[in-house]
């Protein structure tokens, strides 16, 4: 038996209409002493979005695109967290260090091989998300050097689930303001270089 569905009324939009605007995400809209979950990304309301570790770049490209994103969580198929890539890594760096101490060409490049690993992902914990200020959260990008700050929630069985994202990108819209990032070295090759 199939279901049935209704077709809703639907009319012509009238002139004077205009677009819901919320104020939250005005530049300026968001102080550094307000609550930090403001600029918290809860995963309980907003779906992250992950893919395999085997996709071509082009396909971590093509998926960054349809989803509006700039970061995907790499994940297996049982949805075990494997790492993250971010646009960065498929147009910073990354590809070309690739290939030259791997060697190939670009298209044989897969996410598993420019993903930032989970033994390398860091995070905050929710609890203290959810007691800090928007310029904690601030002090910390800034000193951790990332764009981006997982958060995570520790559950009874001691496992751990990421509840959430922070981007520094969106905390500068809604501050209306740069956050300079201090410079990290994330690697063996990045210290090396800032050595020499």
């Amino acid at each position: 038996m199939s279901t049935r569905y209704q077709n809703l009324q639907h009319t012509l939009l009238s002139s004077g209409t205009s677009i819901y605007k919320n104020d939250e995400i005005e530049a300026g809209s968001v102080s550094l002493k307000d609550s930090a979950e403001v600029v918290f990304t809860d995963f309980k309301n907003i779906r992250p979005f992950s893919i395999s570790a085997t996709v071509s770049l082009e396909e971590v490209n093509d998926k960054m695109i349809k989803c509006g994103v700039r970061l995907l969580f790499v994940a297996d198929t049982d949805g075990s967290l494997q790492g993250l890539i971010t646009y960065t890594d498929l147009y910073g760096e990354k590809p070309v260090r690739y290939i030259r101490e791997q060697g190939g060409t670009r298209d044989e490049i897969l996410a598993k091989d420019l993903m930032t690993p989970l033994t390398q992902l860091e995070s905050l914990q929710q609890s203290d998300v959810v007691e800090a200020r928007v310029g904690d959260i601030v002090e910390t990008i800034k000193t951790a050097g990332r764009q981006h700050m997982l958060v995570n929630e520790t559950l009874e069985d001691g496992s751990q689930v990421i509840t959430g994202l922070i981007s520094s990108t969106h905390i500068e819209k809604l501050l209306g303001m740069k956050i300079e990032l201090s410079a990290r070295a994330n690697t063996f090759a990045d210290l090396e270089r800032a050595l020499t």
